[in-house]
Order: structure tokens, then C-alpha cells, then sequence
């Protein structure tokens, strides 16, 4: 695998250590694989280019109305770029409505029929997405790359495992990562066979260990850029918790240009979820972080309700700003103090602590006002270890 590029985004922590309590700890940054990079509209995907976050909408393509409403919900979320299906005629005829009516890069997810690839292009969107398992005859796929190489835009082959041509799979005996790997460089291959290169590749499956293993394959091999994703993830409990094992798995090892996580939800929650799995990895800007501890047996004040408040009256706020709750005086001092904004709070009453510096002492019914006033008042600028 290609290591030599460091990845520009890593972050440093901190740490509470006995006397060394404000000492910044310092985090080496990921170091990212290798890629060429393309264009999805303004957004660069692949070289250094920070990794982006993507969803795709859940209406009727050919309701633009609520397409474009529900785009712009994922955009206030903070997406990057949007997938849209474009899988039948009323489809292909709103694409391009939906492209003027929005201000992200907007893919087209096209299965079986490339006409409304061709359709799509026509709209304007910035990458056309086809899967190899259904495209059909390599005369398509040859109609289709003209028509994206005329436009300037890019084609993400994308893979998966429940969709494998029938001799790959024939071949294998059952989806592999071998045959992942397979299917997607069948159709890289003819992209360069026509001299087209800009080009984005996933391989997909809802088994989270044979999707790591396809990808680390695609990693060591190419230097395309890649697309990660856990497929069909499931209900946002479960599909959470396997596109964070996934997905976060391969970002750790410098694997991965964009996202998307696939939730049986709203897309903005998808967002949500992608946004906070580079945050975790310190691979994305911060924007409002809670961090809350898990309570236990010394729990002294209403946490849950305190952190529900919170989290309601923040949604929005785009300050990078972590801010620490803290419900015992066990961990509560060190953790808080490490915080931009925190309380360490026992028996009714919290010690406010801004920039690790104790402020004063306020009642629990004062904290999530007093919170509030202090994110208004934040600078990001005063942080100096994120």
C-alpha cells in the first residue's frame, strides 16, 4: 500500500495527566494512500483533497419539489455531494431541474439502462455512478464515457456484492474480495482502455469484514481514489454501528477519499453520522461537539436531561466548539478542563471551566444557559490545540 502522502486534516489531543493536566498530547495524522484526484463539481475527491461526506435522497426523483427540499435539508447538515436515482423516464426528465435547483454536486445513480446516464449528463450533474453488475454491453458503457468525458465529469464504478456479473460470481462460488475487486477493475480497465481516467470506485457489501478486505485489495493495487460505504447498513442503530466499524476501520489506515453511510432514515441523518465519524478521527473540522459522560452509580445531577437540552437549543450552530458535561467530581475536573467549554458538576451545583481555566461555580439549573452564553461568546480562534 502507498503511505507517502500525510493527510493534511490529522489532529492533535490532549490529555489529563497528573501535573501535566494543559499539556497538549501530541496525535501523529493519518498518513493517506496515494491517489489521483477528480472533481465532483467544486469538490475535489482523492490526492490530499479532505475526505467528503455524501448521501442520496429518499423521494421520488420525479417530485423535484420535495427532492430539491430534502437536498437542502442535507446541505444545512453539512454534505458535500448527493447521489439521486435516476431510474426511470420521469426521473431522467427532472434531473436537471433538481441540478439548477440546488447548490451541491449532484451524482446520478443510474442501474440497468444507460440511456438515462446520457439523460443525466445532459441535466448537468457532476458524476454519473453505474454499476457494473447491471450496465450491460461494453458499447454502453464506451456511450456513456463519451458523453462524461465531453462534460468534464467523472464516473464511480460501483460495486457490490449483491449485484456481481454472473461469471465473476460463477467463477468465485460467492462474493470475495477478489471478486469485488475483480468486477470493479473489469470496468477500470475499459475506462482506460478509451484513454478516461477520472474515476471513482467503490466496492460495497453488507458484511463489514468482506468490504474492509475489498477495499484494502483496491488500496494496495490502484491509486484510484475510493468511495466507502457499508451497504443496505440497516436502521440507524445497527447501520451506525457498522458503517463507524467500516468505514472508520479503512479512514484509520489512510484508506478512503469520500463517504456515504446508508441508514433506513432521513439522509440528513446519514450526514450526520459521516460528519461525526471523520470527527472522531480527527479528519474533519469540528463543528458543536458534546461530549458527555456515560453516568454511573455517581451520577449527582440530571444529566440526560441537561444533555437533551443542550442538544436541541445547539442544532445549527456551525462553532467549532467542544464542550465538555460532566456529572461527578471523579473524572469530571480533568475532562472539563480539557474542553473549550466545561462543567464538572456534583450534588446540584457545576464549576464552569473555559480554556481548561476554572470561570465560577453555577447552579445545575444555570447550566444550559449558561453554556449557551458562553458558546455565543466563543472564539475559535482562542483554541489552540484543535
Amino acid at each position: 500500500m502507498n503511505l507517502d502522502v500525510l493527510n493534511t486534516n490529522g489532529a492533535n489531543g490532549s490529555t489529563a495527566n497528573g501535573a501535566d493536566d494543559h499539556q497538549p498530547m501530541i496525535v501523529a495524522p493519518f498518513r493517506r494512500r496515494k491517489t489521483r484526484q477528480v472533481m465532483i463539481g467544486n469538490i475535489p475527491v482523492g490526492g490530499n483533497a479532505p475526505i467528503s461526506v455524501q448521501t442520496m435522497t429518499k423521494t421520488k426523483t420525479a417530485d423535484v419539489e420535495a427532492t430539491v427540499a430534502q437536498i437542502n435539508r442535507c446541505e444545512e447538515a453539512g454534505v458535500d455531494i448527493v447521489r439521486v436515482t435516476v431510474n426511470d423516464k420521469h426521473a431522467a426528465e427532472a434531473i436537471g431541474e433538481i441540478v439548477k435547483g440546488v447548490n451541491v454536486p449532484i451524482v446520478s445513480d443510474i442501474h440497468f439502462n444507460h440511456v438515462f446516464a446520457l439523460k443525466a449528463i445532459e441535466g448537468g450533474v457532476a458524476k454519473v455512478r453505474i454499476n457494473p453488475g447491471n450496465i450491460g454491453k461494453v458499447e454502453r458503457i464506451h456511450e456513456v464515457l463519451g458523453a462524461a468525458k465531453d462534460r468534464g465529469i467523472p464516473i464511480r464504478i460501483g460495486v457490490n456484492s449483491g449485484s456481481l456479473e454472473k461469471d465473476i460470481l460463477e467463477k468465485h462460488g460467492y462474493p470475495t474480495a477478489e471478486a469485488l475487486f475483480e468486477s470493479a477493475m473489469r470496468h477500470a480497465e475499459i475506462c482506460e482502455s478509451v484513454n478516461f481516467q477520472d474515476v471513482i470506485i467503490s466496492v460495497k457489501s453488507t458484511d463489514v469484514r468482506l468490504m474492509i478486505e475489498a477495499y484494502r485489495l483496491i488500496a494496495e493495487r490502484t491509486d484510484y481514489p475510493l468511495h466507502l460505504g457499508v451497504t443496505e447498513a440497516g436502521t440507524p442503530r445497527v447501520g451506525t454501528i457498522k458503517s463507524a466499524v467500516g468505514i472508520g476501520t479503512l479512514l484509520s489506515e489512510g484508506i478512503g477519499d469520500t463517504i456515504r453511510v446508508s441508514l433506513t432514515d432521513e439522509p440528513e441523518k446519514e450526514v450526520e453520522v459521516g460528519k461525526e465519524i471523520l470527527r472522531s478521527l480527527g479528519l474533519a473540522s469540528r463543528s458543536v461537539e458534546i461530549i458527555a459522560c456515560p453516568t454511573c452509580g455517581r451520577l449527582e445531577i440530571d444529566l440526560f436531561n441537561v444533555t437533551r437540552q443542550l442538544e436541541d437549543a445547539l442544532k445549527g450552530i456551525k462553532k467549532p466548539v467542544k464542550i465538555a458535561l460532566l456529572g461527578c467530581v471523579v473524572n469530571g475536573p480533568g475532562e472539563a478542563s480539557e474542553a473549550d467549554i466545561g462543567i464538572a458538576a456534583g450534588k446540584g451545583v457545576g464549576i464552569l471551566y473555559r480554556k481548561g481555566e476554572v470561570v465560577r461555580r453555577i447552579k445545575e439549573e444555570e447550566i444550559v444557559q449558561t453554556i449557551l452564553e458562553e458558546v455565543e461568546k466563543f472564539q475559535p480562534e482562542e483554541t489552540a490545540h484543535h
